[in-house]
This record gives structure tokens, sequence and C-alpha cells, in this order.
């Protein structure tokens, strides 16, 4: 949470420009503890933990001497409109999150095989869980928690210790 409040003015003015929910901005935290320097053990990298082939389909740079994915601002930007992409495709910001998690194919194969049908509700994220891989099943309801345990960490019995990053180089 100390990390986050670098980062979350920025993530947040984006949010409402695109007049997207608020919570979204607690999505970094469960994708990289809000460390722009992130790397998973599948080599997604930076705040959003966007794998290589997916930042260069939402306009990052990732080669040779760049890597756009560490950069807060333009990763933010990609994954804001992969998000708002994914919500357009399921009609709902649970199964958005759950896809961009897990991927459109297993969203869409767990809907269809669930409910029927292609679209969904928030209330479908939970009808399609059991249908979902445990990590993508466990995601929404983690997204859920930090923003509760976010927007008041003191009743939680948590004080956020305050971000310094590191001078430039």
């Amino acid at each position: 949470l100390g990390r986050m409040s670098h980062y979350s003015p920025m993530i947040t003015r984006k949010l409402e420009a695109r007049q997207m929910p608020p919570a979204l901005v607690y999505l970094p935290l469960i994708e990289s503890n809000f460390n722009p320097s992130a790397r998973s053990q599948a080599s997604a990298v930076g705040l959003w933990q966007f794998m290589s082939a997916t930042a260069r389909r939402f306009g990052l740079k990732v080669g040779k001497g760049v890597d756009e994915r560490k950069d807060p601002s333009a990763a933010t930007d990609a994954a804001l409109t992969y998000l708002s992409s994914l919500h357009d495709r399921f009609g709902s910001w649970y199964l958005a999150a759950a896809a961009y998690n897990s991927g459109e194919g297993t969203v869409l194969r767990a809907l269809k095989k669930v409910t029927g049908r292609t679209t969904g509700t928030d209330a479908d994220f939970f009808r399609i869980s059991p249908a979902l891989p445990a990590e993508t099943r466990d995601y929404v309801p983690k997204l859920i928690a930090s923003a509760r345990v976010g927007q008041n960490p003191a009743q939680y019995g948590l004080t956020p210790v305050a971000f310094r990053p590191a001078p430039a180089a």
C-alpha cells in the first residue's frame, strides 16, 4: 500500500478519464505489488504484468534495449485499454478482470459451459468460478478484498509505510 501511493494518483486520473471503476487501481497491487520492475516466472513484466505479445498488441514496445512494460504510465494506458476491451467483450468488470488474468478464451469457455452465453454480469463470475483455474477463481475476490482493505487500512490493522522511489540512475 505504501508503494501504491506513488502510482495511484496517476492511475486514478486515467481511470476517471475513461470512466472506469476506481477499484481497478488495486489491480497492480495483486499483479505486481506496484513494482514496475516485477517479473513473473512466466516472464510477465511491470506493474500490470504484461506478457510481451499482449504488451505489443496494446501498443507497448518490447524488444532489445526497450521494455515499455516497465513504464508505469505507458503500461497503465495499455492495461486500461485492454481491460476496457475485455469489459466491452464480456459485459462485466469482474469477467473482464478474470479474462485479464487467465485469457479471454478461458473465460469464454467457462461462460458458454455454465451459462450458455458469451457475455454476462458480475454475478456470473461467481456462477462460472468453479469452471475457472484456481488462480483466476481467486483473482476477483483478491481484487475486491484489496479494494476494501486499501480504502481503509487502519480498520484492518494496517499502517502503510511511506514509499520513496530509488533515485534515477
